[in-house]
């Protein structure tokens, strides 16, 4: 999977409620919540971020409450994937369950500014930036991770692969 965009640049410790104000945690139209992005941190950011657009962030992205909105918003929104020094770990396994593309690179969220042209591959985890024609690496996402991601997460991936329901039913009394 390739990836190309605008760079959105955030700072280090961006927490779950910065992504998604607590307020707008009732909403269950994705649509509805992916409006409300980052508001409070960067109003302009979802009058202006475009589909396709990559964020890049410094240390513990993601922080904070766990809440499976925060990266569903980000997604909503229109952003591609998302670059960082590091992610905490819940935002991690969240965001992938939610089909968003994840890489981790001190380098790359060092180097990479504002504004920036972004290219990314998921397979072989080259980011290159070609605004300042700069490539770095992450660690590739293994190729199931990728078909999870582009089913657009866990719960459409395994409706998709007919396995919803299969292990709660077995789980079940007097099974």
């Amino acid at each position: 999977m390739k990836f190309q965009g605008k760079v959105w640049k955030f700072g280090s410790d961006i927490d779950t409620d910065a992504i998604i104000p607590a307020r707008y945690l009732n909403l269950v139209d994705p649509i509805e919540l992916g409006k409300h992005a980052m508001e409070e941190e960067r109003p302009e950011f979802v009058k202006e971020v475009k589909s396709g657009d990559i964020l890049v962030a410094g240390k513990n992205f993601g922080c904070g409450s766990s809440r499976e909105h925060a990266p569903l918003a980000l997604k909503v929104a229109g952003i591609s994937c998302i670059i960082a020094k590091s992610f905490a770990r819940i935002f991690y396994r969240n965001g992938f369950n939610q089909g968003v593309s994840l890489l981790e690179s001190a380098e790359a969220a060092e180097t990479i500014q504002e504004g920036d042209q972004v290219r990314v591959d998921l397979g072989t985890g080259e980011i290159e930036n070609l605004t300042q024609g700069k490539k770095f690496r992450a660690k590739p996402i293994p190729s199931f991770m990728q078909e999870l991601i582009d089913d657009g997460g866990l719960v459409p991936h395994l409706r998709k692969k007919g396995v919803e329901g299969k292990a709660h039913k077995t789980m079940s009394p007097g099974s």
